[in-house]
């Protein structure tokens, strides 16, 4: 494998905004789990166009042993790409998202990756529906107000008849909010699956972190 320039993101500076998306004229990057990533190396030329679009310093360039650019490739990708783009359709929304309304089994929950937000978190995070919402079959709830053992299990029951595929929590940094995890925890738990489960904080200023 030859050794050659390539863009190198540093996932611990990241914060998923995005930035450096429309830059990348190769559409070598992509955001994968709310972080910039390269999908696939010959898709990155190394010259770098993206690095100053990323107000976290998180982009550099660095030397190492990657596959070599392929423009012919590039040039398929965005092909496809564009193609997408053209096909792609408004969602519907998938209702209803209050966990206490929400069915025990759904044809949306088949191989579904599910977002768990507390009700706060919609309204406190002017970033949510771009960069946690998209793919994701969203579930509301509120853990301060409701019955938090009846929520897991309900939720623990969803988890048990459906094939979910993964499970993203956005709860507020709040004490009180922070129950949601154990929520989800405690239903996957009581499935009995090993469901992936990544989970947010919302920062009171809105801002999303790991």
């Amino acid at each position: 494998m030859p050794v050659r320039k390539i863009v190198n993101i540093n996932e611990a500076l990241c914060n998923g905004c995005g930035d450096c998306i429309p830059k990348c004229h190769e559409g070598a990057l992509q955001i994968i789990d709310g972080k910039a990533k390269i999908i696939k190396e010959m898709y990155c030329d190394g010259l770098g166009a993206c690095i100053g679009q990323c107000p976290q310093g998180a982009i550099t360039i660095t030397e190492r042993e990657a596959d070599d650019f392929d423009e012919t490739a590039v040039k398929e990708h965005l092909a496809k790409i564009d193609v997408k783009k053209e096909d792609k359709k408004p969602q519907r929304p998938v209702w209803p998202v209050q966990i206490n309304l929400l069915p025990l089994e759904a044809p949306s929950f088949n191989n579904a990756d599910l977002l768990i937000t507390a009700d706060c978190v919609p309204v406190a995070c002017p970033d949510l529906h771009e960069k946690l919402m998209p793919g994701r079959r969203i579930m509301i709830g509120c853990p301060k107000f409701d019955n938090v053992q009846e929520y897991a299990t309900k939720l623990g029951e969803i988890f048990k008849r459906n094939n979910i595929a993964s499970i993203t929590v956005a709860h507020m940094e709040v004490p009180c909010c922070s129950g949601l995890k154990w929520i989800v925890d405690k239903a996957v738990e009581a499935s009995g699956k090993k469901i992936p489960v990544k989970s947010y904080t919302i920062r009171i200023g809105g801002e999303i972190c790991e």
